[in-house]
C-alpha cells in the first residue's frame, strides 16, 4: 500500500520519513515518490494492506544499480496480543524501461536474483537500507 496512505499516525510517518532519508542517505540522486501505486480499482484489489511501499527514482538509468527506479515494500505482521506491527521482511526490486531488472528479498537469504544485478558496492549499500529499516520499525538497536 503506498506508504503516504499508511502514514496514519505521528510515530509511523516519522518512521517513513526516516526510511526516506536512510536511502538518500546511501543515494543521494534518489527522488522519492511516498504513492508508487495509481488509485484505479484494478490496482486496488492487488495492494497488500499489510505493506509500506515506496518508489525511489534516479534522474536517468544508474548504471550502478542496473536500474532507473526502485520500488520497496516493507511487510508486516500484526500479532493479536502486540499493539504494534513488526516488519517481517523487505522487498526490494530495481526497474528500467524494460520492466523489473532485479529484486531483493531479505524473507530467505537475502539474495539478489534478475536479468542484471547492481555491482557489488550498491548490493551492500542496498542491504545495509533493508537492515537498517528492519531495526527502525521493530525497535532494535534503541
Amino acid at each position: 500500500m503506498n506508504a503516504a496512505e499508511q502514514a496514519n499516525d505521528f510515530q509511523f510517518a516519522s518512521k517513513i520519513a526516516a526510511v526516506v532519508n536512510l536511502f538518500k542517505t546511501e543515494f543521494p540522486d534518489l527522488r522519492s515518490d511516498l504513492k508508487p501505486w495509481t488509485n484505479d480499482p484494478e490496482t486496488r484489489q492487488l495492494l497488500d494492506p499489510d505493506s509500506i511501499d515506496i518508489g525511489f527514482h534516479f534522474p536517468g538509468r544508474s548504471r550502478l544499480l542496473q536500474s532507473r527506479s526502485l520500488l520497496v515494500q516493507i511487510r508486516f505482521h500484526q500479532d493479536p496480543l502486540e499493539q504494534q506491527r513488526r516488519a517481517i521482511g523487505i522487498e526490494t526490486a530495481g526497474y528500467d524501461h524494460n520492466g523489473k531488472q532485479w529484486q531483493l528479498s531479505t524473507v530467505e537469504n537475502w539474495q539478489f536474483v534478475g536479468n542484471t544485478e547492481p555491482v557489488p558496492e550498491m548490493k551492500e549499500k542496498l542491504k545495509r537500507c533493508c537492515r537498517q529499516t528492519l531495526e527502525l520499525f521493530n525497535g532494535l538497536g534503541n
